[in-house]
């Protein structure tokens, strides 16, 4: 084994320490292997040759504890000498005032989390005020109480293209991008800025046509600190007199460039307004900038904003730096392009998703609804969603998906099945025939000439469909691979339903089983709860659990609670303060009709049954008190609709009638399993006639499917 080699059990300090103690710079002395301490630094060129800029990376390593005190340093080589780093001081003395909230902040959160921070750009102080650029990295122990390692990197400012592309190319969100770009550019001066054109921050479509007015927002600002009133900070809009000149001067001669203005002077001058000039510049001494586009090449090229970099101006900036500032911007800007590319698709998404989720519930049913998507730095909204509508028999439709995958590939399939689930619903088709459907469509959506997308697959998805009837206060629930939903009953009892476990959608054909059909009673007050796995998924509890915890929460939501206000109760409990996945909830409050407001009737298949159905129907619209014309049209409709049953099925005939709203709706349930079907018939032609009457009286009618037959239902206006 190489002797070279850390046992797992050496702290990151001692791993960083030992690394320096191998470093060997080239054209630099070797290291002595006899020194007095073996974990020291290598001796490093000399001073003279750091300031000619042919020096390579210069690290050093600081260990602090949890209350971030230094404990051991090994800072020894010549470039950071000056930093005033002994044991027992905090460590943010070696910071800026400015940037001591934002660095503290990150520290904490590599103890809280343990998650490293890699690569951030930063100035420490020395001793007589000057300042050192340096590449921070924040390494947490292996133990927690061992507190944190601070691998500190001095490098040459070439070296920072490099470390800067690096870091900025690690996000996909366009703030945190920007934000990574300005704080590449503080190497170069006290203050930097990048503004965008309005259309990338949003993530819209960029063009390459000159434009003489660019609208300009402050996407990021760096340092850190307490700014003066007026001037520009992030999330703001430049004044328009700014973004015009800003635009007047990085596209000179109809080509962008980068302009310097030496003094505050000049900076006046250019800048014309007082007002502009206070949203401008950083702070009130004498000062210079100097404004790089943001290009992607083309033809003609597209600006997509402006970087600025503020400095004194008795520190003028030499024709190498902004040399050195044009290539980072140059490398970079790519990658702000991705970050605009990926709000829009994220942006296209999300108003996908919100369209999807349920709007309101209805007179027998309360719904309410949240999703919430992944943290901006994931790879892209997922392809969870909920939906909810009525159905035209009265009955409500619960559906709850999760598409496997992320970005536009998954939201076009969410969509697809969504839209697919809704149809079929309301064509009646029981949940179970209709995840059969979904799962036929995942399967031929992944097939290589059908597909969505290359190397997109929604094999696995899951989707959960409940039907509630609001007569007899019964749910049809099935589920393809998806999480139990929760069921909490009027006496305050909660768990999740014991639904038999199931591959998901688009398994392979040896593994595919039946969709069963889940049926139980939820009485008025009941409270069902629809969820993704982002609700319930934590990486400290089983999944099992995390469904307990649901459980509990959704138990604790009062008859009297407004539904939309406790759904957001529960996700703000349960979900992860660092979502990875997103969170989707939907919770229906069973209401139903009330008891007088519905009848049913068992009538049997002889030829008597249209009449005896006409006299139940007419006595209870009078006690209704129905209008008189309203009374005669649901008599005729349902005296048809039975003389139907009875002529063309079997078996006993089930009659029901509701008052809903501003309607009546009938129901006529039979053995038969035949379509009826509206059609045109010849003057003579007696077949057929029953259906034409049908369609007349009503506002819509149709039929649906169960277990002994078909149920047509019908709604008349009353």
């Amino acid at each position: 084994m190489d002797s070279t080699h850390l046992p797992s059990s050496s702290s990151a300090f001692d791993q960083v320490s030992r690394a320096l103690g191998r470093y060997n710079p080239r054209g630099g002395p070797t290291a002595d292997p006899a020194g007095a301490q073996g974990d020291r630094a290598a001796r490093h060129p000399a001073p003279d040759s750091l300031a000619a800029g042919h020096q390579e990376q210069i690290l050093g390593a600081v260990n602090l504890n949890q209350d971030l005190m230094i404990t051991r340093c090994n800072l020894d080589a010549p470039v950071f000498a000056g930093l005033d780093a002994a044991a027992g001081k905090p460590f943010v003395d070696l910071l800026p005032p400015w940037d001591v909230p934002t660095v503290t902040r990150r520290l904490r959160q590599v103890v809280e989390t343990g998650q490293p921070h890699v690569a951030r750009i930063q100035r420490l102080r020395r001793r007589d005020g000057s300042e050192l650029v340096v590449s921070l990295s924040i390494l947490p122990a292996a133990a927690p109480e061992e507190g944190l390692t601070v691998s500190i990197i001095a490098m040459a400012k070439r070296l920072h293209l490099y470390a800067a592309e690096t870091a900025i190319g690690t996000s996909l969100d366009i703030g945190e991008t920007a934000q990574s770009l300005a704080e590449s550019l503080l190497a170069w001066g006290d203050v930097a800025a990048v503004d965008l054109d309005f259309a990338v921050w949003t993530g819209e479509g960029v063009t390459g046509q000159v434009r003489r007015r660019i609208r300009l927002r402050r996407a990021a600002l760096v340092p850190d600190r307490a700014w003066p009133e007026g001037y520009v900070t992030p999330g703001d809009d430049l004044p328009g007199d700014a973004s015009r000149l800003l635009a007047q001067a990085v596209l000179r001669n109809d080509a962008p460039q980068t302009i310097v203005i030496p003094d505050r002077e000049a900076v006046e001058r250019v800048l014309q307004s007082p007002r502009v000039v206070r949203a401008l510049v950083p702070v009130d001494r004498s000062a210079g900038v100097a404004c790089i586009p943001l290009v992607l090449d083309g033809a003609p090229p597209v600006v997509l904003g402006v970087a600025e970099v503020w400095r004194r101006a008795d520190n003028p900036f030499r024709d190498s730096e902004l040399l050195d500032l044009q290539e980072l911007v140059a490398r970079t800007a790519h990658h702000v392009d991705l970050a605009r590319q990926h709000q829009r698709e994220h942006t296209q998404v999300l108003a996908l998703q919100r369209r999807l989720l349920p709007r309101t519930g209805g007179d027998t049913i309360a719904i309410a609804s949240v999703y919430q998507p992944a943290t901006p730095d994931s790879a892209g909204v997922g392809g969870d969603w909920v939906n909810s509508f009525p159905l035209p028999d009265g009955r409500t439709a619960l559906v709850v998906g999760d598409v496997v995958g992320h970005g536009l590939g998954a939201a076009a399939t969410m969509g697809q099945l969504s839209m697919e689930a809704r149809a079929l619903l309301s064509a009646g088709l029981a949940p179970d025939e209709v995840l059969e459907h979904l799962d036929e469509t995942v399967t031929l959506l992944d097939d290589a000439e059908s597909g969505l997308a290359a190397g997109y697959s929604a094999l696995g998805s899951t989707c959960c469909i409940a039907l509630y009837d609001p007569v007899s206060h019964h749910v049809a629930l099935a589920s393809a691979g998806h999480l139990p939903p929760v069921l909490v009953t009027p006496d305050g009892h909660a768990g999740p339903l014991a639904l038999r476990p199931h591959p998901g959608l688009g398994a392979e054909f040896a593994l595919r089983e039946p969709f069963d059909v889940h049926t139980f009673i939820a009485p008025p007050g009941s409270l069902l709860a629809l969820y993704t796995d982002g609700l319930v998924e934590d990486p400290a509890l089983s999944i099992d659990e995390g469904i307990d915890r649901l459980a509990d929460v959704v138990s604790t939501v009062h008859p009297w609670d407004a539904l939309q206000q406790a759904a957001r109760h529960v996700v703000s409990t349960l979900a992860p303060a660092r979502q990875r996945d997103d969170v989707t909830l939907l919770l229906a409050r069973m209401i139903g009709y009330r008891e007088g407001d519905t009848a049913t009737w068992r009538l049997p298949a002889r030829l008597d049954a249209p009449a005896r159905a006409r006299a139940q129907v007419f006595a209870l619209l009078r006690q209704w008190r129905t209008r008189n014309d309203t009374r005669d049209e649901m008599v005729l409709l349902v005296s048809e609709l039975v003389t139907n049953a009875v002529r063309f099925a079997a078996g006993p005939i089930t009659v029901r009638l509701i008052r809903a709203g501003n309607g009546l709706l009938c129901e006529v349930g039979d053995t038969g399993n035949g379509r009826p079907r509206l059609r045109r018939g010849d003057l003579l032609d007696d077949s057929g006639r029953g259906l034409s009457v049908v369609h007349r009286l009503t506002t819509r009618w149709g039929v649906r499917w169960t277990d002994t037959g078909k149920v047509v239902w019908a709604e008349v206006a009353r």
